[in-house]
Order: C-alpha cells, then sequence, then structure tokens
C-alpha cells in the first residue's frame, strides 16, 4: 500500500510543500533543525546527523550542452556534516543499479521522464550518473535507511531520494532568477560574483555557493537544514556550512548553451540562420520565434508558448510534417490549445505553415 506523504521547502519566507508518493515512514515528532540542534537528538530517523546540511547542487553545461537550452539540470543532493565536510558510499550493499528500471517497476514513469531530460549526465550516461549520485550521496542520508521505514519496500528509499531531489529543483529555477535579474547567457558580457549572489539570494533568502570553470559560470549548490527526515520533514534554506565558491570576483562569464550570442535586451532581436523557409511551407531547423507587429520585433516566443516582451528568447525545434512543421521547446510539444499557442508535455503537435 502505498499514499502521498509531504515534505516542506522553506525559501526566504515561503514554505514550500513538496508531495512525495512512496511507503510509510516511521511517526515523526523531534522538532530539532539539522545542524541547529543544542542538544542529543536520539532518533536518529527524524534527525540528520551526521549529514545535517543538505545541498540541492545544479549544473549549467555549455561544452557539451546538456538539458534544455532554457534550464539549469540537476547534479545532485549531497548531506553535509554541518563543517564543510561529508562522508561519500556509506553503504556499497545499497549500491544499486538499474535506476530506471527501479523507478519504473514503482510507478514513478514521470518521475524518470523528468529526469531524463533535467537530470543529465554531460557524457551522455545519465543511468550511471544516477547510479553514482545515489551511492556516493543518497546512501549517506541517515533518514532515508531502510530502518526509518514501517513496512519497508525493498529500494523504496532510492525512489524517495530521486523524488525530494526533484522536487526541491522544480522549486529553484536558477534560469529564471538570473534572467529576472537581467543576468542571461552571452558570449561577451560577463557579470560580477556579486551581482549573481544577489540574484539568487532572493530564490531562498540566503547566500547560495558558486562554481565556475575557466572563468564561467557552470553550477550553484543551494543549502538546507532540515526539520524531521528527508523524505517527511520541511528544509529550511540556509547559509552554506563553509566557503566553497570558486568563480572569481569579477569577469565572470555565463555562457549560452546554444552557442548563440545572446545578451540582456528588451526586445530580442536574434534569430537562427539554420531555421529558414524553403518557399513550400516547410519549416526546420532550431531558433528563436519572434513577435512582430507592425513591421517590428515587439518580444519573443517563450518555452511554454507565452509572447513575453522582455527577456532571453527561448530556442525552438522545427521539424518538417508533411507539407508544414511541427514546433517543439523545452517544456514539449507546440499545439493550438483554446485558440492561444502552448507548447508542453502530452501536447499532440500541431502541423504549421508558412505564410
Amino acid at each position: 500500500m502505498s499514499f502521498s506523504r509531504f515534505a516542506k521547502v522553506a525559501l526566504g519566507s515561503v514554505l514550500v510543500t513538496l508531495g512525495v508518493n512512496a511507503g510509510t515512514p516511521l511517526s515523526c515528532t523531534n522538532t530539532q533543525i539539522s545542524c541547529k540542534n543544542t542538544t542529543a537528538v536520539a532518533d536518529s530517523c527524524c534527525f540528520n546527523s551526521p549529514g545535517g546540511q543538505l545541498l540541492l547542487t545544479q549544473f549549467w553545461d555549455t561544452d557539451p550542452v546538456t538539458g534544455p537550452v532554457d534550464s539549469w539540470t540537476i547534479h545532485g543532493l549531497w548531506p553535509d556534516k554541518c563543517d564543510g565536510t561529508y562522508d561519500a558510499n556509506c553503504d556499497s550493499s545499497r549500491a544499486y543499479t538499474g535506476i530506471a528500471g527501479i523507478l519504473t517497476a514503482a510507478g514513478q514513469t514521470s518521475l524518470l521522464s523528468y529526469m531524463q531530460t533535467y537530470w543529465k549526465d554531460y557524457n551522455g550516461d545519465d543511468e550511471s550518473f544516477w547510479e553514482h549520485e545515489w551511492s556516493k550521496h543518497g546512501t549517506c542520508i541517515n533518514t532515508l535507511n531502510p530502518s526509518c521505514y514501517t513496512g519497508y519496500t525493498a529500494k523504496e528509499e532510492l525512489v524517495n531520494f530521486f523524488e525530494v531531489t526533484v522536487q526541491l529543483f522544480k522549486g529553484l529555477d536558477t534560469y529564471k532568477t538570473l534572467t529576472a535579474a537581467g543576468i542571461t547567457p552571452s558570449t561577451s558580457k560577463t557579470y560580477t560574483s556579486a551581482e549573481i549572489q544577489a540574484a539568487l539570494k532572493a530564490a531562498t533568502g540566503h547566500t547560495v555557493t558558486l562554481g565556475c570553470s575557466n572563468g564561467a559560470l557552470n553550477e550553484v549548490w543551494y543549502h538546507f537544514n532540515v526539520k524531521g527526515s528527508v523524505s517527511t520533514g520541511e528544509f529550511i534554506a540556509t547559509e552554506p556550512d563553509g566557503t566553497k565558491s570558486t568563480c572569481a570576483a569579477s569577469g565572470v562569464k555565463y555562457l549560452p548553451k546554444s552557442g548563440a550570442t545572446t545578451s540582456p535586451t528588451t526586445s530580442p532581436t536574434k534569430t537562427s540562420s539554420a531555421a529558414v523557409p524553403t518557399g513550400t511551407g516547410i519549416f526546420s531547423g532550431s531558433g528563436y520565434l519572434n513577435a512582430i507587429i507592425g513591421g517590428a520585433i515587439k518580444g519573443c516566443i517563450i518555452g511554454a508558448g507565452t509572447w513575453y516582451t522582455t527577456g532571453t528568447c527561448a530556442s525552438f525545434t522545427a521539424a518538417a510534417s508533411g507539407s508544414g512543421f511541427t514546433l517543439s521547446s523545452s517544456k514539449g510539444a507546440c499545439a493550438i490549445v483554446n485558440g492561444a499557442l502552448s507548447c508542453a508535455s502530452g501536447n499532440t503537435a500541431t502541423v504549421f505553415t508558412v505564410c
């Protein structure tokens, strides 16, 4: 028997509840917060220790490109010891393999589909990446031990690990947060770490850890303490448990995934030379969709299919279909739904023609 249980995430002053489908965890009455307790906590299934600070880590891969061009991707969920150190590979007997098969058997096909889009390995081996993240980090989360479940079903703690990680990630849209602050991918513009920190601090109310490679931003870590267990407790945003950022104070690059030159603008004008009409109504390639009114560009279409007058355009892919073409974005297939353009998973793609 399975049922829905909930974990909560505190982002700044906002408390977010995460719906998690799984079996029955042990009942928790402990109200102490990991890394903040002043007395010993005997019930380890309701208190994260020694890995008391949980880090939700995200990637921005540009070479090679992984994941949607308008979204960061998941790196993992890591338990730190509240002092910047951490344990790794804590239980070789639970170094499970075949993650996709485990999730499918648990009825988590939607979760698996999401991971196949947003939890990517830059070498193209997602399965090995997922196995690594679970074995190295997931097995060190003490509140996910099998003994912390009533009526334990084999490997359900692994399912919980991926569920909670994905739900945390969904509440922390790094790309959108940076874009709202005018920080957009560019091959020419650079930013200061302070600018990036200020933008991302608005998401949780706390400092994040920034990671750079060759002077380019490529990783962000969000830090949480937890009240209760990881599967059912409350995630409370907090300061990093050590100085870890690797980005320079200034001159930080934020490169585009597409390789195209982009920069902040109130009226995006970049288009892709790869996507051009053939004269027959067939359209193919990748590029932006600009909104043109009265012969002038007045904005562009973002991933969900909405007209957006400011910010960064989303990339769309056109594919030939009969005498026309279909469109898709990172959000899914594009279709006319109730008289409006919508791009989302589950859509049946509309066949468009060039006017």
